[in-house]
């Protein structure tokens, strides 16, 4: 399960709910899927769901390093959210 692929409807729908209103961040998730979409696995793509559940500046500091993800928010520093985390951030 760990590494199979996010399916084409749940993409879609993820993709939906990464919209952000900061554009900054906006232009980090639009990277992160011009460069992994088509390998995003399940797991991942819970992982970034999760930190979509964060607001706009969390998000912007955790993109760019400024606070660590148990200081942002503790319930998610879990394996899926810091590998997706680590993902996001070289696209920066």
């Amino acid at each position: 399960m760990d590494n199979e692929l996010i399916d084409a409807r749940s993409l879609s729908k993820l993709k939906w709910r990464c919209r952000r209103g900061l554009l900054e961040n906006d232009l980090f998730i639009e990277r992160f899927f011009r460069q992994f979409e088509s390998a995003l696995t399940v797991r991942q793509a819970q992982g970034l769901s999760a930190l979509m559940e964060l607001n706009d500046n969390d998000l912007l500091d955790l993109h760019l390093g400024r606070r660590p993800l148990a200081e942002v928010a503790i319930e998610l520093d879990r394996e899926d959210v810091r590998e997706v985390l680590k993902m996001l951030r070289t696209t920066c």
